[in-house]
């Protein structure tokens, strides 16, 4: 009788969490069916970077030296077996916007739930961002690799230790995935209304 019990209250709760992990990925997927226009996606842009020099000690710093910002704000991920995720944001060059890109990576395997996180990838030579702006679909870990900095803790990073061509950020994430990892993210350059 016990057994019998048990195993309808796993069902149950098991039913709970498929449900609510459905819901929000409903939610998280309707913010992706409208496409952003390039002010708001500046708009956005300029917000994500606020919270980076806020969040990340020396991170403005670093921002500055780099030869092109890419940032996407408010990425969004969902996945039930299947998970996918998108944002749209902008590459900027000497603090000025030169183009829109959008972030899209799709898996299949054992998750579920949902998160948003803002993404900033720094190309702090020449050639890294060169050949980032020449290609059709630059994907993390295939075309370049990307040298991830974590944050947490309140730790100021050594930034002046770091010599890599690409640094990347992941930060200020919600939601219930909690995965800060790139690999596999392709990002695509996209022409936003300019409504």
């Amino acid at each position: 009788m016990k057994n019998v019990t048990s195993e309808k209250r796993t069902q149950g709760v098991r039913k709970i969490a498929l449900f609510m992990a459905a819901l929000m990925i409903v939610g998280f997927a309707a913010e992706i069916v409208w496409a952003k226009t390039a002010q708001e996606i500046n708009t956005s842009v300029n917000a994500c970077l606020d919270r980076l020099y806020r969040q990340v000690p020396g991170g403005k710093e670093l921002a500055h030296k780099a030869k092109g910002v890419l940032v996407m704000p408010d990425v969004v991920k969902a996945g039930l077996i299947v998970g996918g995720e998108y944002g749209q944001g902008a590459l900027r060059v000497e603090k000025k916007t030169v183009s829109y890109y959008n972030l899209a990576s799709g898996s299949l395997g054992l998750q579920i739930g949902g998160e948003k996180k803002d993404i900033v990838i720094l190309f702090m030579t020449d050639e890294a961002l060169k050949q980032f702006q020449a290609s059709k679909g630059w994907e993390v870990g295939v075309d370049a690799n990307v040298a991830l900095v974590k944050i947490g803790g309140g730790e100021r990073v050594d930034f002046t230790k770091m010599k890599d061509p690409i640094i990347g950020f992941v930060f200020d994430v919600k939601g219930f995935m909690a995965d800060i990892s790139l690999k596999g993210a392709k990002f695509t350059k996209i022409t936003p209304d300019n409504k």
